[in-house]
């Protein structure tokens, strides 16, 4: 009990504290002058000192699974929240493709050497040189004004594209963070709450910890689950608040920054210290598994903003459902002692599957547009066969071969009758559609490899090659169809 109370106490501290240093750090920023941007960087600097706080106090103490557990895991959540849970509330928020890129690269970037840092393909120290790589020249650019931009040596095209792309991100955080200027007073009160969300950070880690172990709560859920969720909460309310104001670049940019910081200044700069421990070996741990559906989530939830230049609830509910699915796969983990194939894949595929179909859905512009033309309703290449009637029968040829194949086990695997639904697709003459049915089919014939009992075998390789050339042709195929029709 008294650690559960020391804990609670510790919460509320570090997260009344971290929101203090919010305000008063970007009232100093703005009086030091710094862009729109930098100041957003400010913001999610202080907004994450709980978690980056919590993840240096446990790689200190020698607890990897709690400090990197953490910082990624937090990163997740903050994909789930920040940018899935604020679409399903908001309804829609929209992005410009540039501001996408312009974040979403540095971000994709960072979660890959996070995960190849975890996995110990690359060491802690070359990970923080890889980050810098990017880190450094995109922190570079936003803090640039305008006629400084406009003086880089780079191509004319280069130059107007980043002085568009960061003035449509600083546009929207001017109207999103507007402090006054800062005093004597605000710096006196910003380093008290640093202090404070220090002290309270890492008697709230410590605690934490000790009521993990004492209830045999496994390490990696401590840090992935518990604590990432907790030092999350602010960030997430402050991109709901943002969100249904209509700033889509502040909701985007704080999440992915505040990722990027994380793992940079709670992950790599501790690590590159003090090192990641004995936990961080070669192979497929639970770590790696946390860090893999960091990178994946990241990845897909980008995908989604670009592909609709913006999210909407079916994309903000798919991004959720990511995280579920994380939460799941991680707690199998812990109940198995390990990281199983099915574990590892099963969850991973549903969601990818799920991206898959929203990536290749029509969208709301070309939903119009269908609804006005009847697309749907038009005749395929299959004469009397609608377009939306043998696209369902597409998918349901891939299910119901996963079902036979799956209830059969491994004495009849039916896997290479996965191209079935791809070479039904190509007759809608839609690439995007025979794509998606494309997608659904290599997905399917990872996860059955698990079920048939040859999982990362060359038998399960030489199917899935088998169906992913199958499905490269028909899409081509269909594709050609599409140019040749109205």
């Amino acid at each position: 009990m008294p650690g559960i109370v020391l804990f609670c106490a510790g919460v509320v501290a570090s997260l009344a504290a971290s929101w203090l240093l919010v305000t008063r750090l970007e009232r100093l920023g703005e009086r030091a002058g710094f862009s729109e941007a930098w100041l957003g960087l400010v913001a999610a600097l202080a907004a994450d000192a709980p978690e980056i706080t919590s993840a240096t106090t446990a790689l200190a103490r020698g607890q990897t699974s709690v400090g990197a557990g953490v910082v990624i895991g937090s990163n997740v959540f903050n994909l789930a929240a920040l940018l899935g849970l604020a679409a399903v509330v908001a309804g829609w928020i929209g992005f410009h493709r540039r501001v996408v890129v312009l974040s979403g690269v540095p971000a994709v970037w960072v979660a890959a050497v996070c995960l190849l840092t975890v996995a110990a393909v690359v060491a802690p120290t070359d990970g923080l040189a890889l980050a810098a790589m990017v880190l450094v020249p995109y922190v570079a650019v936003l803090g640039m004004r305008r006629a400084r931009m406009e003086r880089l040596r780079l191509p004319a095209g280069w130059v107007r594209w980043l002085v568009a792309a960061v003035h449509e991100e600083e546009a929207e955080l001017a109207e999103a963070i507007r402090p006054r200027p800062g005093t004597w007073r605000d710096a006196a009160a910003a380093a008290g709450a640093l202090v404070t969300v220090v002290g309270a950070s890492t008697v709230m880690e410590v605690a934490a910890t000790a009521v993990g172990r004492r209830y045999a709560v496994a390490d990696i859920v401590t840090g992935g689950l518990v604590l990432a969720v907790v030092t999350s909460l602010p960030n997430a309310v402050s991109a709901v608040y943002l969100a249904r104001r209509g700033r889509g670049a502040a909701v985007l940019s704080t999440a992915l920054n505040s990722n990027a910081i994380n793992v940079v200044a709670g992950l790599l700069i501790p690590a590159s210290l003090a090192g990641l421990g004995p936990g961080s070996g070669p192979g497929f741990g639970q770590g790696t598994l946390v860090a893999a559906w960091y990178a994946g989530l990241t990845v897909l939830a980008l995908a989604l903003a670009y592909r609709g230049r913006g999210l909407g609830r079916a994309s903000g509910t798919a991004i959720i459902a990511g995280y579920l699915a994380f939460v799941t796969a991680l707690v199998i983990t812990v109940e198995q002692g390990g990281v199983g194939p099915a574990a590892a894949v099963f969850p991973a595929a549903a969601v990818a599957a799920a991206g898959m179909l929203l990536l290749t859905w029509p969208a709301r512009r070309w939903t119009a547009a269908a609804r006005l033309g009847g697309l749907w309703q038009r005749e395929s290449v299959l004469p009397g066969w609608s377009i939306g009637r043998l696209w369902r029968l597409s998918l349901i040829l891939c299910g119901v071969v996963a079902a036979c194949d799956a209830a059969s086990g491994p004495h009849l695997i039916l896997i290479g009758l996965l191209i079935a639904g791809p070479c039904c697709a190509l007759l809608t003459g839609r690439w995007a559609l025979t794509a998606a049915a494309s997608g659904l089919a290599v997905v399917l014939g990872v996860v059955l490899g698990v079920p048939d009992q040859i999982f990362a075998t060359v038998t399960q390789y030489a199917f899935l090659a088998a169906v992913a050339a199958v499905g490269t042709t028909t899409t081509v195929g269909a594709a050609v169809l599409q140019r040749q029709r109205p």
